[in-house]
This record gives C-alpha cells, sequence and structure tokens, in this order.
C-alpha cells in the first residue's frame, strides 16, 4: 500500500514584490513556534504578463493552495511600472476573491527599513529623518522621505513613519540625509513577510479597494 503524502493545511501569509530588474514571491505560516518561509525570484524577461501570473500559481501550488491564504502583503512601487501594475491588479483580484486582507507598502518604505535595521547608530547621530532616492539621468529624483524611532522597551520595537509618498523632485532639500535605492529583494520579501504578520497579530485588516500602484513618472520614460 502507498503511503499517503502529508499535506500542508497551514494558513498562509503571500507576499508579492518587484523590483527594477526582478520580481518574486514569498509565503509563511501564520503557526507562531514553528513556521516555514519559502521564497521564489526571478530576473524579468520580456513575456513579463505571463511569466508573473503563471510563476505565481506554481508557487502556490508548490507549496500550499490559494485556499489557504490568509493575508496578502505587497510593494506598490516604485519599481517597474508593468511589475508595479500586474501585482496590484493581480493582489486585489485575489484578495477580493478569497476576501482576505490586502497589505501594501512603498518600496522605499522597505529598502527604510531595511536600512534604517542594519545601520540606525550612524543615521541616528545626525538625524532619524532621511531619504530614499532614485537619481533620474534628466528629470530630477523619486524620492520618499522617512522617520523612524526605536522603543526602548523588552523588544526594542522600530517605528517607521513614511512622511513623503516617492515622488517625483526635482530637486533634495538642503542639508538633508539621503540614501541611494539599493534592492535585496529576498530581504525585502521577509520584511513584508514580517510586517504582515504583525498587523495579523494586531487584527489589522487593510481594504484592497483602495491600494494602486506608485510610479511617478510617465512609462514612456
Amino acid at each position: 500500500m502507498f503511503e499517503r503524502k502529508k499535506i500542508n493545511t497551514s494558513k498562509i501569509i503571500l507576499a508579492i514584490h518587484s523590483t527594477d530588474k526582478s520580481f518574486g514571491f514569498g509565503l509563511r505560516e501564520l503557526n507562531k513556534n514553528n513556521f516555514q518561509k519559502k521564497f521564489f525570484i526571478k530576473d524579468f524577461d520580456k513575456d513579463l504578463s505571463n511569466n508573473l501570473i503563471e510563476d505565481l500559481s506554481l508557487f502556490i501550488n508548490k507549496n500550499s493552495s490559494f485556499k489557504l491564504i490568509q493575508r496578502i502583503v505587497i510593494t506598490v512601487g516604485p519599481s517597474n511600472f508593468n511589475a508595479s501594475r500586474l501585482i496590484v491588479t493581480c493582489s486585489k483580484s485575489l484578495a477580493q476573491q478569497i476576501r482576505c486582507p490586502l497589505d501594501n507598502y512603498s518600496n522605499f518604505e522597505i529598502i527604510a527599513r531595511g536600512l534604517i535595521t542594519n545601520n540606525h547608530h550612524s543615521i541616528l547621530k545626525n538625524n532619524n529623518t532621511f531619504w530614499i532616492i532614485n537619481k533620474l539621468k534628466k528629470r530630477g529624483y523619486i524620492a520618499g522621505k522617512y522617520n523612524f524611532e526605536l522603543k526602548k522597551n523588552q523588544t526594542k520595537k522600530l517605528i517607521v513613519k513614511e512622511l513623503v509618498r516617492p515622488k517625483l523632485c526635482k530637486n533634495l532639500e538642503k542639508d538633508s540625509i539621503h540614501f541611494e535605492v539599493s534592492f535585496n529583494i529576498k530581504e525585502e520579501l521577509e520584511e513584508l513577510l514580517n510586517l504582515s504578520y504583525l498587523n495579523h497579530q494586531n487584527s489589522i485588516s487593510n481594504s484592497w479597494e483602495d491600494v494602486l500602484p506608485i510610479y511617478p513618472i510617465s512609462p514612456v520614460n
């Protein structure tokens, strides 16, 4: 007699994220004491519209089931315009059909959180407010402004606020602290999963209805 394959029936969080050159998915179980994380990362190719949906379906079916998704968390840009648009459209459709919360963050906020986590002492020496920027060839900068504080308690909770959503700027503020965009897609997927899990713990239910991609300039440019 064949041994029946064990099927994982744990509820999961799904993360979908893109940078300027790649896209990826991540998932984690909601079991606090014994959870697993899975990742898939792929560089863009010419047929992104088909690949993103097909690769997502394969990733979910390989590791879990669409029926087990409890939350979805995504980045909405700014990054590759087509990827941001597809991620938002796909995730909104899924969240509506599954009836689950849809958490969303700007790419720059996730980068800012990683920067603070790895380098907060050097930032604190000057100021706890800074910019994440992407310098354009002709049109200035895409820039987002961030503020953070570390709560001095047992968990040293990190609180990050996005003061200015990423937008097109001709010039930067004088004497401002700024950091160039630098993506690490796996670390950013992990951060997305962690943030969504915290929202789950705090019973925060973000709706899919008002989620829109961020792209400050025309995709033609």
